[in-house]
């Protein structure tokens, strides 16, 4: 190849030599006006999803790049998976732009949840992370919700600036910006998305009436989510797409909840309370005794347990114990899964997740 070309779909740049490299399309498609590679054609065209290796060290160096210029960021965050689609320490990475806070995926809440309460969660939160907002605006990309709010916050904090988009694998970046085109800039969706994250390969620009730019960055991995270690066929059943219908579980103590083959929650020690679990409708949810939860485990994951259908697939698990004050409702938080709802009573409770995923407790989200 002659002149460098770039995808306009995933942002990498195209290569006729090596099917096997990313970025590759056939010489004969180089000539399109508006070339993709072929994943993302087969993303598109075939809703083929397909593991990308990606070198975290690498984003986190394109991050400070912004850094070296004055722009607004935009950092999306996965409402339904907040503390794993944060950019840990993002503050350092890109000096002293201001932040203004997208928090996508609204549309997966129950309809009872206050709006309100959630923003102000989201402010709270990242004022913990280290982080003063510039604003705070809660949307849905996927279903178009607030956009107007959206489009105006970012050109009320951008003053004429380019934007920076930036966030995790998965949080719903490209979307969002695909949604943005289609409403306010009389064009068609141009990123390839996927429910698989890691979709965008390099930036993407985008030019503004005004000569500047929105800059779509490639999601950050965090490889201590979950969702990063189930295979693309199985993403459905652990990645939420419409509105989470909670499932409430009394347990006793010495009870057993298996979330597919993916994680244990053992109620250890306690007053009869409800667990209520926040994760992806199809998700397989088995109640059992404590005293049979480990025969059960090695007998029926991959089966029964599933998904992974290959549990070799993930690491061994690891348990955390957590203890409940009985004070106040509380979130076990398993990244890149969901979170489970508890603490109407004291008691102790036991979480086993694949060894290197994050957990944590929080005060209730909802």
């Amino acid at each position: 190849m002659e002149r460098e070309v770039w995808c306009e779909g995933c942002g990498v740049e195209l290569q006729t030599e090596d099917p096997k490299r990313p970025g590759y399309v056939p010489p004969a498609a180089l000539e399109r006006e508006n070339a993709i590679c072929r994943r993302c054609f087969r993303i598109r065209h075939y809703n083929e999803v397909a593991k990308v290796e990606h070198d975290p060290d690498e984003y986190l160096s394109m991050l400070r790049e912004i850094g070296d210029r004055e722009a607004l960021v935009v950092q999306v965050v996965d409402l339904f998976d907040f503390a794993g689609s944060w950019i840990p320490g993002i503050q350092r990475h890109i000096g002293g732009n201001p932040i203004l806070i997208l928090g996508n995926k609204l549309d997966l809440f129950p309809k009872s949840a206050k709006v309100g309460r959630l923003k102000e969660w989201v402010y709270r939160t990242a004022k913990e992370l280290g982080v003063k907002p510039a604003d705070v605006v809660l949307t849905s990309a996927v279903k178009g919700h607030r956009m107007d709010e959206v489009a105006e916050a970012i050109e009320r904090c951008r003053r004429g600036r380019d934007v920076y988009v930036v966030g995790t694998a998965n949080a719903g970046k490209s979307t969002l910006i695909n949604r943005l085109l289609k409403e306010f800039g009389g064009g068609e969706e141009m990123i390839t998305t996927s429910p698989y994250p890691g979709t965008t390969l390099d930036t993407i620009h985008i030019p503004l009436e005004d000569g500047r730019e929105i800059i779509d960055m490639p999601g950050i991995v965090r490889k201590d989510r979950i969702s990063e270690w189930v295979e693309p066929d199985e993403l459905a059943d652990v990645t939420p797409k419409d509105e989470i219908k909670p499932k409430v579980y009394q347990l006793n103590d010495g009870q057993t909840l298996f979330f597919g083959g993916l994680v244990r929650m053992d109620h250890v020690e306690g007053e009869r309370q409800p667990f209520v679990c926040y994760m992806a409708n199809s998700l397989y949810i088995h109640r059992t005794k404590l005293e049979k939860a480990e025969e059960i485990w090695q007998k029926h994951r991959g089966e029964l347990l599933s998904p992974p259908k290959d549990p070799s697939s993930l690491p061994p698990l690891t348990r955390h114990s957590f203890h409940l004050k009985g004070k106040q409702k509380e979130d076990l938080v398993i990244s890149g899964l969901g979170w489970i709802a508890a603490g109407k009573e004291r008691s102790r409770v036991d979480l086993w997740v694949p060894e290197g995923i994050t957990v944590e407790i929080r005060p209730s989200i909802l």
